[in-house]
C-alpha cells in the first residue's frame, strides 16, 4: 500500500494557478469593476489582484505596470464603443439619424460604465504612445467620420473643408453631453424622468440644431 497521501495538495499562498490567457481576463475583469465601483481615482492594484484571486506580484507580472493594465482595460474599452458606434450607424435609415443614434449610443455607453469611460481618456493614468491605444480611439472617431462624410454627401458634392469642424462639433457636442450626464449636471434637467429618458429626448434635438436633416 503507498505511504503517499490521497487528499488533494493544499493550494500555496498566493500561488497564482490561472491559465495564463483566463488570468489575464480575470484581471481586466476585476480592474473594470473597480473602475465601476471606484473611478479611475479609486483604482488600486493590489485589489484587482485579490479580487482576481492572484498574488499582488501577478498585475504588474502580465501588464507590466498599474499604467499596462489600465491601457488594456482602455482598450478594451474603445473597442466595444465602436461596435456601438458601428451598430448605431448601420441601423439607421439617413446620415442625419446616423449621427443621433450614435450620439445617444456614445452617451449611453458612458452612462453605463462611467468609470471605465473616464479612464479611456485620461493620459495620465494610461501608457504613454500606446499605439494599440491610440488605434483603438481612432477606430471609435472614425465610425463618427463616416457619418459626417454620408451627411455632407447628401444631395450635394462632398465639401472636404467642412469636415473636420462638423466632426470636432458633433463629437464635442456627444463627449460634453457625456461628461455632464455622468458627473450628475443633468439629473436636475431631466426629472421627473430618467436620466437614460433624457438623453433619448434631448440630445438627438441638440444634434438635428447643429445637423438639421437636408
Amino acid at each position: 500500500m503507498s505511504s503517499k497521501s490521497h487528499l488533494p495538495a493544499e493550494k500555496d499562498e498566493g500561488r497564482d494557478t490561472y491559465h495564463h490567457g483566463a488570468l489575464r481576463s480575470a484581471l481586466l475583469q476585476a480592474a473594470t469593476d473597480i473602475l465601476r465601483e471606484n473611478g479611475p481615482e479609486g483604482f488600486s492594484l493590489r485589489e484587482a489582484a485579490r479580487r482576481a484571486g492572484v498574488s499582488p506580484g501577478a498585475p504588474a507580472h502580465h501588464f507590466g505596470s498599474v499604467a499596462g493594465l489600465l491601457t488594456e482595460v482602455a482598450i478594451n474599452g474603445f473597442v466595444e464603443l465602436t461596435e456601438a458606434l458601428r451598430r448605431a450607424r448601420t441601423a439607421s435609415s439617413s446620415p442625419g439619424s446616423q449621427l443621433r443614434s450614435q450620439g445617444e449610443s456614445y452617451v449611453s455607453f458612458a452612462i453605463g460604465a462611467p468609470g471605465r469611460f473616464q479612464l479611456m481618456f485620461r493620459h495620465d493614468l494610461l501608457l504613454e504612445n500606446d499605439e494599440r491605444l491610440e488605434a483603438a480611439g481612432q477606430a471609435a472617431l472614425a465610425e463618427l467620420e463616416t457619418s459626417i462624410r454620408d451627411y455632407l454627401t447628401t444631395g450635394l458634392s462632398a465639401d472636404e473643408s467642412r469636415l473636420q469642424p462638423l466632426l470636432l462639433g458633433a463629437w464635442s457636442t456627444v463627449h460634453g453631453f457625456a461628461h455632464l450626464a455622468i458627473d450628475g449636471k443633468l439629473h436636475t434637467m431631466a426629472f421627473p424622468n430618467s436620466l437614460v429618458h433624457f438623453v433619448a429626448q434631448a440630445l438627438p434635438e441638440v444634434l438635428l440644431a447643429m445637423l438639421p436633416d437636408r
